[in-house]
């Protein structure tokens, strides 16, 4: 929240700086570790590389002070993968769900991320579903195609249903794919509702200090439900949610 004891933009600046220096470093070291782990089974590459999300959460808390909560971890099964439907706002939890989700977890983005030099290269090694969004209808299938594969194969499928990111009290389209992806598989829908954008902002450098709020619903079951039942379903309980979690009095990205 943005009150007297809001950190000044100087030592806001510092702060920031110095977490990015850290991320670029540890990327030098976790990228090029990818291109030989991408001989080595999924399982055991996937556990290897997803500890850069451990030090990415605890630097963050080190030089920005910025940390988080989680509440709902009871809802997360045991026993099978899921596919996630989450609120986008910045990009934290495209790294910080690694850490906090207990279990294998592939994401859906667009494909020109993979083309970027060593983050790229590491990021195609963990198998995502990357897609060309200008060709919606190839998009879908290949969503539709691999979310099942990955399902079959013991891995969740992480998708944002927004597309891109909001800014806290905004609300994006809620496209239909991961939905549609639950109506094919017969695999249950986990919400997620998350306030990120208000300390680390879409478009901002500055991080700012305090505690994210990571809410995970119950799941939602989707044997005999269309595809469109089952968007609603997640759409309402993750922007109700978001109600408790964005007040008028927290930083925003105005």
């Amino acid at each position: 929240m943005r009150n007297d004891l809001t950190p000044s933009t100087f030592v806001l600046y510092g702060r920031s700086i110095a977490f990015y220096l850290g991320i670029v470093a540890a990327l030098m070291v976790f990228m090029p570790l990818s291109l030989p782990l991408a001989l080595v089974r999924y399982p055991v590459r996937y556990q290897i590389m997803t500890h850069f999300a451990h030090f990415f959460l605890w630097w963050l808390d080190k030089t920005c002070h910025l940390t988080y909560e989680v509440k709902g971890l009871e809802n997360i099964p045991k026993d099978k993968p899921v596919i996630v439907l989450s609120k986008h706002q910045s990009a934290w939890e495209t790294i910080a769900y690694a850490k906090i989700l207990p279990f294998m977890q592939v994401w859906v983005l667009k494909k020109e991320l993979l083309w970027i030099p060593l983050f790229g290269w590491g990021l195609a090694t963990m198998r995502p579903i990357a897609i060309e969004r200008t060709n919606v209808r190839r998009s879908l299938e290949q969503i539709i195609d691999q979310g099942r594969k990955r399902l079959a194969n013991g891995i969740s499928v992480i998708i944002f249903p927004e597309g891109t990111r909001v800014a806290p009290n905004e609300r994006g389209r809620y496209t239909v794919s991961g939905a549609l992806l639950a109506e094919k598989s017969g695999f249950s829908v986990l919400p997620i509702a998350h306030n990120a954008g208000v300390f680390w902002r879409r478009q901002g450098f500055l991080k700012y200090p305090g505690v994210i709020q990571v809410s995970i619903g119950t799941l939602i079951k989707t044997e005999g439900k269309t595809a469109k039942v089952i968007n609603t379903q997640a759409e309402e309980w993750i922007e109700n949610e978001m109600k408790k979690l964005v007040h008028d009095d927290v930083v925003t990205n105005e």
